[in-house]
């Protein structure tokens, strides 16, 4: 039994905009339902570990947002909330009543987009590292915004490599941020570029201020400010984890699992 259950199978969900969503669902249709977003120029396979480590009763969802993994689109549309209903149509096509939904990165802003957009389906909402960084998620002002894309615009490289950077510890492998950067900076383009113009344009106090459900954010101790504390603790709860780098899911999968099935066992 525990063989079937582990079994991941492989779905896809055609979209407007030219667009296939595909996924992997595993468990009992019957289980808690926990649906997982990757972060941006990821896919759903750095979940792989963590889904592993789940309880068998658990019914996991790992997505491919559009233009990520094999998901692929020809739309125009990279926004988090057009992100959101690509996992949106999947949670429809699984038929799923209930669901935590747990996003990293930019996955965390399309979480919270999935629970403003599905209030009565989405109970909880989990951010992997994801919503704290103050220069990355609160609305920017146009002359900023203007800034960090022109970074990414001028020199893509430059702009991942500092995303990789920005999101390591002191102490960090060396090789293992190569990794990182090898993987993200061949991310589909447009697809890239406009996901990033998608979430440094994305109001996140607007879109906290319309999520009713509880937020709950993992956040690696060496990374989170203060500042990003004071701002958004009294709306999010803030849980620090030394479990690596930004890309703790991949790193460490089984205590990223553990965390995961707290929220979904509430």
């Amino acid at each position: 039994m525990t063989a079937i259950l582990r079994t991941r199978r492989n779905r896809g969900v055609r979209r407007p905009g030219g667009t296939t969503i595909r996924y992997t669902a595993r468990g009992p249709a019957g289980g808690p339902a926990l649906a997982l977003i990757h972060g941006w120029a990821c896919d759903r396979g750095d979940f792989d570990a963590v889904t592993d480590h789940l309880p068998d009763d658990h019914r996991v969802l790992a997505i491919d947002l559009a233009e990520h993994g094999e998901s692929r689109s020809a739309r125009e549309i990279w926004t988090m909330e057009e992100f959101a209903r690509d996992v949106a149509a999947v949670l429809e096509a699984e038929s799923v009543d209930e669901v935590v939904v747990a996003g990293h990165s930019l996955g965390g802003a399309v979480a919270v987009e999935v629970g403003r957009l599905l209030p009565d389906r989405v109970s909880h909402v989990v951010a992997l590292d994801a919503l704290h960084y103050l220069s990355l998620f609160p609305a920017m002002g146009e002359e900023q915004a203007e800034a960090v894309l022109r970074v990414f615009e001028e020199d893509f490289a430059a702009g991942v490599r500092g995303l990789v950077e920005g999101g390591s510890p002191v102490g960090t492998d060396p090789a293992l941020k190569d990794a990182y950067f090898e993987k993200m900076v061949a991310v589909r383009q447009p697809a890239g570029l406009r996901s990033i113009e998608g979430l440094v344009r994305w109001d996140m106090d607007a879109a906290l201020r319309e999520t009713k459900q509880p937020i709950t954010v993992f956040a690696i101790r060496d990374l989170i400010t203060q500042e990003a504390i004071d701002r958004y603790g009294d709306r999010l709860d803030i849980v620090l984890v030394d479990l690596g780098s930004h890309h703790f899911p991949v790193e460490s999968p089984e205590d990223t699992a553990k965390l995961l099935a707290g929220v979904t066992g509430d």
